[in-house]
């Protein structure tokens, strides 16, 4: 029969409906037996993965009848045809979801979650992801009246497990297992999203999901947190790190935790893998969990992070944001215009990692890359780069440019020739005017610097015969 689902028109109406019949009145009198019962489910499927002409399976009343089979009927086949069909026309249909929620099958459902087969957990794991769009269903009733975030933790502790077993490993791998687990995880995303109250009931799956995230395989292609990697990143996102069980996880006794050293690997390997269109979806996830972790981390870990994210010693023997070291890539794409999200998120960490303070931030990325975070933040500019006359000291006690970052020392002589006295007072005529014309505009609400030389005595104004001295001097 199910070579017929290439019906359309009238004719696949009519046969959608006559479907829907067979189902209702089987409900009642018994007449189908099993596989009879499923193979008219199996072509219904077919039908409904294109919702032209199949309007009659989309009705409160279609849904009440496949819910009864999905929920209702002792076979498991049967229950899991009729599921099949039930989250096609919800994920197809929107209206199709409140007409579920509104059935009142919230316990079945949570019960039938509670089975230990691949098919079950993707199936209403994919069920209830999709009522997490436009439905009133009510997650932290699932999570206080039926076990909704116990049952989460126990598939994911059993996915972490079997990502520890080499005997799973050699085995050729089920491919509704990863299936179920990608599904589990994005729902946990989700439900921890849409409805914040279930994140400390949820948050216990943190040890687990952090296995999974050492354990599980890399991406085929060059792309690292492609799935099912980014699954498992997002999944973190809305959890409590503070919670006991992700303190334990997180921050052993002595030492960095694999998960964290996972973190700051797949960082490196994504920076520059994925085209600036790409990083604020797909790698700025990642910058937060980290950003998240450096908040609730003990020193040794946030220091582990530092010396991972901040420029080095080496870093700073050219201006800051150079060459391909990971801080490197990270500061230039802290000020890419392409990927807004990903930059700030980036500025962020760094002045988190800076202790919130100008001063420190200044000197561990460099004014250049730090002035439009604090421009944002309204944070005054700190007297080290107003001075600019070397700044900070790195670890060695060589001074730093503040405005580079760049060891002083290291820095090159300018090419060409010094500016002559009326080079430098045309610069200095045309810096005041576009910096007047910046605060005409509202951009910045500061001083003038060259009016603030001039009031300052600072600023030297050449005399009107100096030019003609220096001809007098030339040979004649």
């Amino acid at each position: 029969m199910a070579s017929l689902g290439i019906l359309t028109g009238s004719a696949k109406r009519e046969a959608v409906k006559s479907l829907l019949d067979k189902l209702t009145k089987d409900l009642d009198s018994g007449n189908l037996d099993t596989q009879s019962r499923d193979a008219v489910l199996e072509e219904l499927k077919i039908y409904g993965r294109d919702p032209t002409d199949s309007d009659t399976l989309y009705t409160k009343e279609s849904m009440a009848t496949l819910a009864k089979h999905a929920f209702k009927d002792p076979s498991s086949s049967t229950s899991l045809a009729a599921l099949r069909v039930i989250c096609n026309a919800m994920l197809l249909k929107e209206e199709t979801r409140q007409m579920f929620v509104d059935l009142g099958y919230e316990a079945q459902v949570c019960s039938q979650f509670k089975n230990d087969t691949w098919d079950d957990e993707f199936l209403i794991a994919r069920l209830l992801f999709v009522t997490t769009y436009g439905t009133t269903l009510d997650f932290v009733k699932l999570v206080d009246e039926h076990q909704f975030a116990e049952t989460v933790i126990k598939k994911l502790a059993k996915h972490s497990e079997r990502s520890k077993s080499p005997k799973a490993a050699e085995t050729t791998p089920n491919p509704m297992e990863e299936m179920a687990l990608m599904e589990v995880l994005r729902l946990l995303y989700n439900v921890s999203r849409v409805c914040p109250a279930t994140a400390p009931s949820l948050s216990p799956s943190i040890p687990h999901i952090l296995t999974l995230l050492c354990n599980l395989d890399a991406p085929a292609s060059q792309r690292p947190l492609d799935a099912p990697v980014s699954p498992v990143l997002h999944s973190l996102l809305n959890l409590q790190f503070e919670s006991k069980d992700a303190q334990s996880a997180l921050f052993p006794k002595e030492g960095v935790s694999p998960g964290v050293e996972k973190l700051v690997k797949l960082l490196d390997l994504s920076v520059g893998a994925y085209a600036d269109g790409e990083i604020d979806a797909i790698v700025t996830p990642l910058i937060l969990v980290i950003t998240v972790i450096y908040a609730h981390a003990p020193e040794q870990t946030r220091q582990y992070l530092r010396s991972k994210l901040l420029p080095a010693e080496e870093d700073r023997e050219n201006v800051l944001g150079q060459g391909d070291s990971l801080p490197a890539r990270l500061l230039r794409n802290s000020t890419n215009p392409v990927a807004p999200q990903f930059s700030a998120t980036v500025s962020e960490l760094f002045f988190n990692m800076s202790d919130n303070d100008a001063s420190t931030f200044v000197q561990n990325v460099g004014y250049g890359f730090a002035s439009g975070f604090l421009f944002q933040r309204n944070i005054p500019v700190p007297d080290s780069v107003r001075e600019a006359h070397g700044g900070a000291s790195g670890q060695t006690g060589r001074a730093i440019n503040p405005i580079t970052g760049q060891f002083l020392d290291s820095e090159t002589a300018p090419e060409g020739p010094p500016m002559t006295d009326e080079e430098k007072q045309r610069e200095a005529e045309r810096l005041f005017v576009l910096f007047e014309r910046l605060k005409s505009l509202g951009l910045v609400n500061v001083e003038n610097p060259v009016t603030q030389a001039v009031q300052e005595g600072r600023f030297e104004e050449l005399p009107d015969d100096d030019e003609y001295d220096s001809d007098d001097k030339r040979d004649p």
